[in-house]
């Protein structure tokens, strides 16, 4: 097939051109920016466009599709040309059903974890020799791309992320993929610009579990009250499975899960990821793999990128990098790291980039979320503000909203690292946490710098 894809440089997107160019279609496309590592990994396929931005004469009535990333907007000229061409155009988890509805679709939802149980299912299928089509939503140790599709796999597995599909349909990519097994991890309201009350948000996961297919598997973290009351109360044709966390024990800093076959130890840390981990084993365990086969497996299992990511560890002291950036995130990222580190001083270092967490109406919801920290400091970026175009925000609403001295709020990243690295002593934990990069710092660097004298 000839495919197109607006909006070609996204994360998720320029992973799927690399799939479907691996398929053998015939794959262009169009962006108005294209960073890395997509520029590259697009170049070396030959998947480049010659130009950045939008060119309505790439959009011509002999493709068989065009996809629409969520990057693209409404008024998008490619776009506007394509519908009036009457060319298909699908958002890539609409492609994403159409490519495995013949399949198991397997699907990771929840609003943390999701990434790492997607990541470890597919780390263990490899391991046990089980073909599978996959999407993650980050790149993982051991596989070249996040994307892979196939005709002849028998299983999806699928990141079911619950952000809008594109600016044609705000609906939820995850309400797309009717899973036939679906592991829900948790849920925490987030997204605050799509779902302005919690209310908003948990009627996407209802709506989900309605969109499960009939006899459906719903593996559900049964700690999390409100996943608890939302599969429990409803009567829908699913089979329910709850699951919690696991046994486990923390020697010298390491964890290993106490199981019917004996301890396994692990390469993760954190109470979080040991619920990650039994979620993975009952999706793997319905697939099929055996537990000793799955447990041999998980012991090798190192992460997903920028999840608890170890930048730099120098004798006693070490760097992480990770993803979390909603409330609930930092706050089970900062328990993982006091608990795998009691001894430790603990910095941690977090970034306000999403909309939610520069809005001062979802501020508050941050309170005391760094309150386990020995050092907490927080930083944003001004003209993050005024590109989102939000009210403009004052260090002091940050400080007070999380419970923290103002002068532990930066907007400049020189004086907040200078400030980090002025806590430095024996035996450190800095805990970088961001969904973006600072305004563009190299976080290696700014890691050597914490360690280094």
């Amino acid at each position: 097939m000839k495919i197109h894809l607006i909006a070609i440089g996204g994360s998720a997107m320029h992973n799927l051109a690399l799939a479907l160019h691996a398929m053998g279609h015939k794959v262009t496309g169009s962006d108005d920016e294209i960073y890395e590592p997509a520029l590259s990994r697009l170049k070396k396929a030959g998947l480049l466009p010659e130009r950045t931005g939008w060119f309505p004469e790439k959009i011509t009535s002999d493709l068989d599709m065009v996809i629409l990333g969520m990057h693209a907007r409404r008024d998008n000229p490619e776009l506007q040309k394509a519908l009036n061409l009457g060319l298909q155009v699908i958002s890539y988890p609409e492609f994403l059903y159409q490519h495995s509805k013949n399949k198991t679709r397997v699907v990771i939802a929840g609003s943390h974890g999701k990434t790492t149980v997607t990541s470890m299912v597919m780390h263990v299928c490899r391991f046990a020799g089980l073909n599978i089509d996959y999407m993650v939503g980050s790149l993982v140790n051991g596989f070249d791309t996040m994307v892979k599709l196939t005709e002849e796999a028998e299983f999806m597995v699928i990141e079911g992320d619950e952000y809008p599909s594109s600016a044609l349909q705000m609906q939820p990519k995850f309400h797309f993929y009717r899973p036939n097994i679906t592991a829900i991890t948790g849920i925490a309201w987030d997204h605050a610009n799509v779902f302005p009350t919690e209310e908003v948000y948990l009627e996407q996961f209802r709506t989900y579990l309605n969109q499960c297919e009939p006899g459906a598997a719903v593996l559900y973290f049964a700690e999390d009250q409100k996943l608890k009351h939302l599969v429990e109360s409803s009567s829908l044709p699913i089979k329910k499975f709850p699951y919690a966390t696991p046994a486990y024990e923390i020697i010298n800093g390491n964890y290993q899960l106490n199981t019917s076959v004996g301890p396994i130890p692990l390469s993760i840390i954190g109470r979080h990821n040991m619920a990650n981990v039994e979620a993975a084993r009952w999706v793997c365990q319905l697939l099929g793999i055996q537990e000793d086969v799955f447990f041999e497996s998980i012991s090798t299992f190192e992460g997903a990128s920028r999840r608890l990511q170890t930048l730099l560890e120098i004798d006693e002291s070490r760097v992480f990098l990770d993803f979390a950036h909603a409330p609930s995130k930092v706050k089970a990222t900062l328990h993982a790291i006091k608990e795998a580190f009691p001894q430790h001083k603990v910095v941690a270092i977090l970034e306000l980039h999403t909309y939610s967490s520069l809005s001062k109406d979802f501020l508050p919801q941050y309170h005391l979320s760094l309150q386990l920290a020995d050092v907490a400091l927080v930083y944003y970026n001004p003209r993050a503000v005024a590109h989102k175009k939000l009210p403009d925000l004052h260090p002091n609403e940050v400080a007070q909203a999380f419970g923290i001295d103002v002068k532990n709020v930066f907007t400049d990243t020189g004086e907040l690292f200078q400030t980090a690295v002025s806590y430095r002593s024996d035996k450190n934990v800095f805990l970088i946490m961001t969904s973006g990069n600072f305004g563009g710092e190299n976080l290696q660097i700014r890691a050597e710098q914490l360690l280094h004298s």
